[in-house]
Order: structure tokens, then sequence, then C-alpha cells
């Protein structure tokens, strides 16, 4: 090989190995998790609970509002900034919160405040309270129409809302698949979206959606599912094509993710991060 060949040869193997660094971090975004997996956990201990995250490789968290979430009540007895230096001490950044629309309703600007204290760039409407049976979309509009006004709000203090799917999101109300409709309802700019990646289970797929909808996105919850086992299972252990997902999610401009094995928790956490960190385009 001439030395020019192995120049070019070497600088092409440099490009792909930055390349397979890049997919070896998942977008180049430490790991971390949601916090609803570990909810007792929290009701119980929010120090050794934080410790015991950080010891398996958490790097970053998305919080579960005290005000809605009754697990996770003990966090209101910290100050914001006294919870934030204890998350410093485990060098955890808090940088999204899951919140109930009645409190994005009624007191956003305090729970703006809370979430900008804490250092947060994202707030996130966990589900619409609409009820599943029988819904129209004429609901599920008006509540597309308080997370609009919402969004505003949060844009001008410089957070972004954003809304997480459920499986719910992906029924039909006569030919029409709710999720799509609320694609056409939900402001672009105000409201960002937030992927359940365990739509898998009932057939479908975070990278169609991420394809499809490319620039509406901010973060995906990631989970793994085998349909052999017909369970839940860690990343990379079922059905899940995960460098297909993240080239859909860097194009689509998603800016963080969450683990979130609901029946599964730390150790498969922990498993899961490994996963990510091995994962090679």
């Amino acid at each position: 090989m001439s030395s020019l060949s192995r120049r070019n040869f070497l600088s092409a193997a440099a490009v792909a190995a930055a390349a397979s660094r890049l997919h070896a971090e998942a977008l180049g975004i430490p790991p971390g998790t949601q916090s609803y997996p570990f909810r007792t956990d929290f009701s119980k201990d929010v120090p050794g609970t934080l410790q015991r995250l950080a010891a398996i490789g958490t790097k970053r968290i998305e919080l579960c509002s005290p005000w809605s979430y009754r697990e996770f009540a003990p966090l209101k007895d910290y100050k914001a900034a006294d919870l934030k230096k204890l998350l410093d001490t485990h060098g955890i950044i808090a940088e999204s919160c899951h919140y109930g629309m009645p409190e994005l309703k009624n007191n956003l600007s305090e729970r703006v405040d809370w979430a900008k204290e804490l250092g947060m760039k994202q707030m996130i409407l966990a589900s619409m309270p609409i009820p599943r049976d029988n819904a129209t979309f004429d609901a599920w509009d008006r509540g597309c129409d308080d997370l609009n006004k919402a969004g505003e709000a949060t844009a001008k203090s410089g957070v972004q809302l954003g809304f997480h799917n459920h499986n719910g999101e992906f029924q039909k109300i006569g030919d029409d698949l709710i999720y799509d409709h609320l694609m056409s309802k939900l402001d672009p700019k105000s409201v960002k979206m937030q992927f359940q990646v365990s739509v898998i289970s009932i057939g479908y797929k975070a990278a169609d959606y991420l394809d499809k909808y490319p620039g509406r996105f901010v973060s995906l919850h990631l989970q793994d599912w085998s349909s052999a086992e017909k369970k839940q299972v860690p990343l990379g252990k079922g059905d899940v094509k995960w460098p297909e997902l993240f080239a859909a999610a860097k194009k689509a401009g998603v800016k963080n993710y969450y683990v979130e094995l609901e029946t599964l928790a730390m150790d498969a956490t922990q498993e899961s991060y490994a996963f990510l960190k091995s994962l090679k385009a």
C-alpha cells in the first residue's frame, strides 16, 4: 500500500471510528434513566436512591413531579437549590421532569421556577387526562389547546414543553390514528414530543415516527420488547433495531433519552447502559 493510500485509509478509519464512538455513546449522550421505575425507592430514601443510581452509571435523570406523583412527595422536603446540590454530589444532571396537566394549567409559573432552579431544560406532560374508552377527537383537541397554551408560556422562560405518549395514543378513532391527529394539533414549536419506544409491543416502531415527523421530538424513553417472550427485556435483548432508531433520532433532533424499564429496574438498567455504550453503527 502506498503512503498516500495508507494515509487515506487511516483517515477513513479515523472517521469510521469517530462515527462508531458517536453511536457507542448513543448520540453522544451519557446514560440516563427515568425515575418512575424507582418510585418506591424514592418514596423511602431520596439520597440513597440517587447514590445507588449513580453507582450503576447514571449521569442524567428525568424526575417526576412531587406534586403529581405521591411516591415523589419527599422531593418537596428539599428546596430546589438543595436538591440540585444533592444531584450534583452524585454527578447526576436533572434536565427534565414529568408533570400532570392540572399543575401545568394551575401552577405553571411555580413549576417553571422549580424546573429552572434545578437546571432543567424540559418539562414533559406525562399523559392527557382523557378517558381512553370512547374518547373523541374533540376531547383530545381540548387537551392539545391547553398544552399549546402552556408551551407558549414555558418557551418565554426558556424551557421546552413536551408530551409523552403511551400505548393509548396508538389507537384509532374511526380510521385515524390518535398520535397522527395529535401531531396535527400540537404546536411544533411550543410542544415537542417525547417518544415511548415500548409501543413496539403493539406493532409501532419509534424510527418510523421519528422519520415521519422530523424536528418534532425532544427526547425518548427507551425500552425493549421480546415478541418471543412477550415481555419487556433489557435494551439489546429484544426486537428494537437500535442502530436504526438512533440514526432516525439524530436526524429528528432528539436531545436526550432515558432508560425506563418498569418491571426490571436496577440490574436491567445497568445492563442497558452497558449496551448503549457498546452500540455500534
